[in-house]
């Protein structure tokens, strides 16, 4: 079966990004990290079975070089009025396929975790997956046609909930750790980093392909 799902992935300036990760690893610079954030999760977004194209919102240049190296379609970020702004603008660009949003700070994702979690979302309605602590979201999905109305920030889950879009229950550990502080990322660690985030680390790496 073709892959169908376009996902758009928003990353800010390395200089504004993970603000509350910053310093989380001695002697690494910050925004190397960041990147390898975003490197990591796009290379396993890109690996998803069902994944046909990534659209990375940026207007960082570094970044944009970076993502569009693995493969992504990146795009400036046109509305420059933050995540939510960012998300709906590029899913209006993939409005011809059922399109995902997805944080951009996904260290651990295993593609098959996403495959499933995008399996799970083919249909009619609106899907979110809620975060690991199950107050924030880390993918919101629509169907081709469908107004993605993404609602991120503080408390995301219920937000996304009362907008109408249904929960996904799958487990998906890698999907549901995002990263927004060290015990985050010691969490993500645990359960294996993409390479580059590896790397930056010096912690072990991950998963199998989709």
């Amino acid at each position: 079966m073709e892959p169908t799902w376009g996902v758009v992935l928003p990353v800010k300036r390395l200089t504004a990004a993970k603000s509350r990760l910053r310093g989380a690893l001695t002697g690494v610079p910050h925004e190397r990290l960041a990147l390898a954030l975003a490197q990591d999760t796009v290379a396993a977004t890109l690996a998803s079975a069902e994944v046909a194209e990534v659209l990375a919102v940026t207007d960082d240049p570094v970044v944009g070089r970076a993502l569009a190296a693995l493969g992504a379609r990146v795009v400036p970020d046109v509305p420059g009025g933050g995540l939510n702004a960012a998300f709906a603008y590029g899913a209006g660009l993939l409005a011809h396929r059922p399109v995902a949003a997805l944080a951009a700070d996904l260290p651990a994702l295993c593609p098959a975790d996403l495959s499933a979690a995008l399996r799970a979302a083919a249909g009619p309605d609106r899907h979110f997956v809620a975060d690991a602590p199950g107050t924030g979201t880390v993918l919101l999905t629509a169907p081709a046609g469908v107004r993605l109305d993404p609602r991120f920030g503080p408390g995301s889950a219920a937000a996304h909930r009362r907008s109408g879009a249904v929960p996904l229950a799958g487990g998906w550990p890698t999907l549901r750790r995002d990263v927004d502080t060290a015990a985050d990322l010691d969490a993500a660690a645990r359960l294996g980093l993409g390479p580059r985030t590896a790397e930056v680390a010096q912690a072990p790496s991950h998963c199998s392909p989709a």
